[in-house]
C-alpha cells in the first residue's frame, strides 16, 4: 500500500535493502546464546537473510506460509527475520512464556512450521 509520502510500500525487506545499500559496513554487535561476543555488518546479515530465504524456498516454504521460530535476541534470529519476512513468508517468534492454547501448534496458528536459529552455521 502506497501513501501519499512515499513511493514504495513499506516492508520489513525494505529495512534491510536500505541498510546494505547506504550502512553494509556498519557493524552489528550481539552476543550468542552460548556466551561470546558476535560481529557481523549490515552486509552480511543482508546476504545470510538472503541464503535463508533461499533455502527456505528449496524446503518448499512459500509466500504466505508462516514459520515459527524460537531463537534468541541475536544475530541469528536478525537473519531469520529479514529472510523469511523477505521471501513474502509470515514470521512468528513463539514465547515460550506463553500457555498451551497460545502457542504455534494449537488449533489458533495452524500448519505453522518451526525453525530455530540456535544451531551453529558456518561462514
Amino acid at each position: 500500500m502506497l501513501g501519499l509520502m512515499q513511493d514504495s510500500p513499506l516492508l520489513i525487506s525494505s529495512l534491510i535493502e536500505h541498510a546494505n545499500a547506504f550502512h553494509p559496513g556498519v557493524e552489528i554487535i550481539s552476543r550468542t546464546v552460548e556466551g561470546p561476543i558476535h560481529r557481523c555488518t549490515y552486509g552480511d546479515i543482508h546476504s545470510r537473510a538472503k541464503r535463508v530465504a533461499r533455502a527456505l524456498t528449496a524446503l518448499g516454504v512459500a509466500r504466505g506460509d508462516r514459520i515459527a521460530t524460537l531463537a534468541w535476541n541475536g544475530y541469528r534470529h536478525m537473519e531469520l527475520y529479514y529472510g523469511v519476512s523477505g521471501m513474502g513468508a509470515v514470521l512468528h517468534t513463539i514465547n515460550p512464556r506463553l500457555f498451551p492454547s497460545r502457542s504455534p501448534t494449537s488449533p489458533i496458528m495452524p500448519r505453522t512450521s518451526t525453525c530455530s536459529s540456535t544451531s551453529h552455521s558456518r561462514r
